[in-house]
């Protein structure tokens, strides 16, 4: 059975690689493992040691950290529904996008879409 944390864990790995743009080989390149590790990884299937963590967060240039971000902030509920919206390739290449932008324009696009939603 998948223990909630790594499943969390495994979807902020995915999250992060494809925010930085890296494929599932490219990272178990980096890392030293097969690709099908990191599919493993990604699902929770498999527990990643410290380690294995460690070695991850170097090269997605991020702290170990960012791995447990909102772990904590979200009911069960919660973190599924928004593990599913990280899941949609479209909303990544937004989220992607989004980071592309330079601070102050990314600043006004985010007003922006906080006024349409509130308005919907």
């Amino acid at each position: 059975m998948k223990h909630p944390v790594d499943v969390h864990v495994g979807k902020r790995v995915r999250h992060r690689r494809w925010m930085v743009g890296m494929t599932q080989q490219q990272l178990a390149d980096k890392v030293g493992i097969k690709f099908q590790q990191i599919q493993k990884y990604e699902t929770g299937m498999n527990r990643i040691s410290a380690s294995r963590l460690w070695d991850i967060a170097d090269a997605l240039g991020v702290a170990i950290s960012f791995f447990f971000e909102g772990l904590e902030a979200h009911a069960p509920a919660a973190d599924e529904h928004l593990g599913d919206i990280m899941a949609d390739k479209e909303a990544l290449m937004l989220v992607r996008s989004y980071y592309a932008i330079p601070e102050a324009q990314r600043r006004r696009l985010f007003d922006l879409a906080k006024v349409l939603s509130d308005a919907a």
